[in-house]
């Protein structure tokens, strides 16, 4: 076979058509351009981080734990390192006196010395340099907090019983994120006057930390190892630079697979865009295989030449895409910023521009190949009979095999973005049903106006209906491609809805709105009387005591981590435990096995009651035996029952509840639930519990809901940037589809001029099929979208679903039917402003 014969051929065929080629093959282009960016940014990111680690630790060595360090280990840590700094790390309200202004924060008592790596940006700049030296006697605050009640450096801040001068505002604290700040803001106060504020009591939720700095090229992981056994047994947990740099690079790696994903949607509905353009042009062009074969070509010589023509273009498409796709990682840090813990450096990535180009040539080609197998089956016959069809619609086997391959190729990329085939499988799935469902409207849609067209309507509602299932129409294309993309933004913006309801709801009615916790037993007659005489109502008690698994079923927690065989999940083995105690259930709990909490009887064991998923993700059985170490004293307890626990409820829940009678004698601290009726009571009270009261801390639920709702909207900004990716593609899909139709529509145009309509009536045909077909499309979107967001809140949120998220959508769908209506509409214009004599004599 002459390789070069067919690139001639291929060259001189394309040459009527190049324009109607190019504009098809654009379609994959955006597809690729997402998918070039994102994983460039990908690269990027991770490239940064590992260049930045240890800024992202702010030392060599962080070893942390919820209570002070053991002294018998003193000796030991004091000869790590190089240098060291102490923190004391904890929430409690801080005010303003110059404002009245009081928030919860997060107060960390620093040493000098800390952070030994990255920048720490301040202003006055001097004041960080200062804190680092040991030698500032003020406070550095976050500007979100300082921007919030309009407070200015210079001014006081209140913690506990210490009044100190803002000294500084942080601009940007090492590994440190936008995203965090505003949702627990900081206050950085000199360690050395940590005794001072009164607020670290027995039971307080304290954070001990300590950061080292080695000397350079200091192995940290092996110096630690020989202490592992002890610092586990002291329950110090501890944190290097490679580490830290493992699980951001982890998170953010999950981050960009994601996206990679919505990308690949893009894509999707590009190849889908590629394969219908192609049938069209097939059909145009069976005339011309039927002469080559004629001239004696081959069924498979003509197929290569339209190969070779498509799959250059699609290269040229995918070259497009990925320069396109360099400029849009140039955006995403910036789209990204506030989550990002480190600077992104932007270079563009070799390895990401060569899968999208091998990415998008494959798939553009795959699609292509769809309706070019046809070409192999054209009779010569063609020539002489025109309507000879009988060669091209017998099934061809190989288009079964294309399919395949098709949908394998979908799997393995979704597999190599999330290393699950369960999570691949699923996306495959998930895409297969939507794609079957937007399919299966389209053709319902032609059977059903063919069965039952509307023979009485008017002229132009029947020649723009009688448009959807005229031969070679577009109706399941258009369909696929735009009610794909609407159901991805829908989807978003109804998946935000259903979180922040959620929220709302829990927080909405009578229920507790200000929660004050770290109480002290002898506080807390103190603090109900506070409340009462500011009007406010005390809704619940509970007491906590803190705690942490010592065994279970007399097998050591030691023991257990070395076990990787048992299933058990790390987090369960060494998390600090706070539970509470009473004989009964709450509001928020179901039983579902056993028993509630129960005292110990005839000498045995108490009965403790466990949540339900716990219980699964812990491996217990009923009977099982608890050992608990309680603040150095072993207490034993049988798992006597399971519950299920609505843990959306704004009210305290626990894994674990002991009956009464068991932890009365342990150190404990209280937690009250109570509501307010508006920002000046809570604003009262704040500022009473602060004076008289000061390490009892308050969460104001509505400024919660607040911070979700701002998280949210960021998250949601983020996908719905790249949806936008897919919402273009549609729209691109849509445009190329009438262009490359043209030629088809261009003789029906003349033909419907020639029997006297006018250029108004088949402008309003043509207006009036798009609009139908943008409306079907986005109604089907958002009708999947909102089956999506049910099935989302009912197994995965497991909260009602709330219809009045819906109300926005017809707005959705009235702007795709617009923006599809006024593409088709102008795209007629060229047909219209001319006689039908020279439009036919343009057209060949």
């Amino acid at each position: 076979m002459n390789f070069k014969w067919l690139l001639a051929m291929a060259w001189r065929d394309s040459r009527r058509s190049r324009s109607r080629l190019a504009l098809f093959m654009s379609s994959i282009v955006l597809g690729i351009a997402a998918l070039v960016g994102i994983n460039s940014f990908g690269d990027n990111l991770a490239r940064s981080i590992g260049e930045q680690a240890r800024e992202l630790l702010g030392a060599d060595l962080v070893l942390s734990s919820s209570q002070p360090f053991d002294a018998k280990l003193a000796p030991t840590l004091q000869k790590l390192g190089q240098r060291r700094s102490d923190e004391a790390s904890f929430a409690s309200l801080v005010s303003f006196p110059r404002t009245q202004g009081v928030r919860l924060a997060q107060v960390r008592a620093l040493g000098p010395g800390f952070p030994y790596y990255g920048d720490w940006e301040t202003q006055p700049a001097a004041a960080a340099a200062q804190f680092k030296a040991g030698q500032s006697v003020g406070a550095l605050v976050d500007d979100v907090l300082l921007a919030q009640f309009d407070v200015r450096v210079g001014d006081s801040v209140k913690v506990g019983t210490l009044t100190l001068p803002i000294v500084g505002r942080v601009l940007n604290t090492p590994g440190q994120t936008g995203f965090s700040s505003a949702v627990a803001p900081k206050v950085f106060i000199p360690k050395s006057l940590l005794a001072r504020t009164n607020l670290i009591k027995p039971g307080s939720r304290v954070q001990y930390r300590t950061y080292y700095q080695f000397a350079p090229a200091t192995d940290v992981a092996a110096t630690i190892k020989p202490l592992e056994a002890k610092l586990e047994a002291s329950n110090i947990d501890s944190d290097t630079v490679a580490s830290r740099q493992q699980q951001t690079g982890r998170a953010f790696r999950d981050l960009t697979r994601f996206l990679s994903l919505v990308a690949f949607v893009a894509l999707l509905l590009g190849c889908v865009g590629v394969a219908s353009a192609v049938n069209l042009y097939v059909q145009e062009k069976l005339a011309s295989v039927a002469v080559l074969r004629c001239l004696g070509a081959s069924g498979r010589q003509a197929l290569l030449i339209y190969l070779i023509q498509t799959s250059g273009l699609g290269l040229l498409g995918a070259i497009i895409g990925a320069a396109l796709g360099a400029v849009v990682q140039l955006v995403l840090p910036k789209v990204l910023g506030s989550f990002l813990p480190v600077a992104v450096s932007v270079a563009v990535s070799p390895s990401a521009v060569a899968i999208g180009l091998v990415t998008g040539l494959a798939m553009a080609v795959l699609f292509a190949l769809l309706p070019l197998l046809s070409i192999r089956r054209v009779s010569p016959l063609r020539v002489l009979r025109a309507s000879f069809d009988e060669d091209t619609t017998a099934p061809d086997p190989l288009r079964g095999l294309v399919l395949g391959i098709v949908l394998i190729f979908i799997v393995a990329f979704a597999y190599a973005q999330t290393r699950e085939w369960k999570q691949a499988l699923g996306f495959a799935a998930g895409l297969l049903v939507a794609l079957g469902a937007l399919a299966g409207l389209g053709l319902g849609l032609r059977y059903l106006l063919r069965r039952y067209f509307p023979v009485g309507w008017s002229y132009v509602a029947r020649q723009g209906l009688a448009n959807l299932f005229r031969p070679q129409n577009q109706t399941v294309t258009l369909i696929i491609s735009l009610g794909l993309g609407t159901f991805l933004l829908a989807t978003l913006f109804l998946t935000q809805a259903l979180l922040l309801s959620r929220v709302q709801l829990s927080a909405s009615g009578q229920q507790p709105n200000l929660v004050l916790f770290d109480i002290q037993t002898e506080q807390q007659k103190g603090v109900e009387q506070l409340l009462l005489q500011q009007g406010i109502p005390i809704m619940q008690r509970v007491p906590i005591v803190t705690m942490r698994l010592a065994s279970i079923n007399r097998r050591t927690v030691g023991e257990l981590r070395k076990d990787t065989a048992n299933g058990i999940p790390r987090f369960a083995l060494t998390r600090e435990y706070r539970v509470t105690y009473r004989d009964t259930l709450s509001a928020s709990e179901k039983l579902t096995a056993g028993t509630p909490p129960r005292p110990a009887v005839a000498g045995g064991l108490p009965r403790v009651s466990v949540d339900g998923d716990y219980f699964k993700r812990v491996k217990l059985k009923l009977g099982d035996t608890l050992t608990f170490n309680v603040q150095g004293a072993p207490l034993s307890a049988v798992v006597g029952g399971t519950r299920e626990v609505d843990w959306a409820r704004v009210q305290t829940n626990f894994l674990v509840v002991f009956p009464t009678g068991v932890l009365e004698p342990a150190p404990q601290f209280h937690v009250i639930l109570t509501r307010v009726k508006d920002n000046q009571q809570l604003a009262a009270a704040q500022r009473a519990l602060v004076r008289d009261f000061p390490n009892v801390s308050a969460i104001d639920l509505g400024l919660v809901l607040q911070t979700v709702d701002e998280i949210l909207s960021k998250i949601s900004f983020v996908i719905r940037f790249m949806a936008g990716f897919s919402i273009l593609t549609g729209l691109l899909v849509l445009a190329s589809s009438v262009l490359i139709s043209r030629y088809q529509r261009t003789r029906e145009s003349v033909l419907l001029r020639t029997l006297g309509a006018s250029r108004s009536q088949i402008l309003r045909i043509t207006v009036l099929e798009y609009a139908l077909l943008g409306t079907l499309a986005a109604l089907a979107g958002v009708l999947l979208a909102a089956l999506a967001a049910w099935a989302l809140a009912f197994w995965v949120f497991e909260t009602p679903f709330v219809s009045s998220s819906l109300l926005w959508l017809p707005a959705l769908v009235a702007l795709v039917a617009g923006l599809t209506a006024l593409i088709g509409g102008l795209n007629s214009r060229s047909v219209l402003s001319q006689p039908p004599l020279a439009v036919l004599r343009a057209e060949g």
